[in-house]
């Protein structure tokens, strides 16, 4: 798991720690062919994570016991964790426009809310991997130059909550089993 996280938010980390050598390996490989290599290494990083993470849930280490009740608090902050994912993909939308980063607000709060819930010392490396990465991506990317401002339309908008509210539904109450191997409640 922890090779797998490694390899995954080290890719990813690669803006926040090195902005002028991913710059220079774009320039010399070409933008496609550095997506393509990114994609590669992530997708292996983060099956090697999610691989892992399945293992470490086999033989826990538990650290706390989260009270009920957290389930329920993650149910609700997923909402809208699903929202700001969807928030980044669909163009021109109020929230985009407000926030600027709303994928990674999206896994600050997935992280922060799976914490909550899961006490065991995998789930807080895990997690917690996710949570950090986060805060420093967020920190870093709102430094960097923005992206040319768009105007927002309400459709965007509406197009984005709808989407988020379907995806939310869907995962919550029919693949989280599938994904995760437990149920949302």
């Amino acid at each position: 798991m922890i090779v797998g996280l490694v390899i995954f938010l080290g890719m990813h980390s690669i803006r926040i720690v090195a902005e002028d050598w991913r710059g220079a390996q774009i320039r010399k490989m070409g933008e496609m062919r550095w997506k393509a290599l990114f994609s590669v290494v992530s997708i292996v990083g983060l099956a090697l994570a999610i691989w892992g993470y399945g293992h470490m849930r086999l033989d826990p280490t538990w650290v706390w016991h989260p009270p009920t009740g957290m389930r329920h608090a993650v149910a609700l902050l997923m909402l809208p964790a699903f929202i700001l994912l969807v928030a980044a993909y669909v163009p021109n939308n109020h929230i985009k426009a407000k926030l600027g980063h709303p994928m990674v607000l999206a896994v600050k709060v997935w992280a922060f809310a799976h914490l909550l819930a899961n006490g065991r010392l995998g789930d807080i490396v895990f997690f917690g991997a996710f949570l950090l990465w986060a805060v420093l991506d967020f920190r870093t990317a709102r430094r960097r130059q923005p992206a040319p401002a768009v105007s927002p339309r309400m459709s965007g908008t509406v197009i984005t909550l709808a989407v988020g509210l379907i995806a939310y539904y869907l995962f919550a109450f029919h693949l989280h089993v599938w994904v995760a191997g437990v149920p949302v409640m």
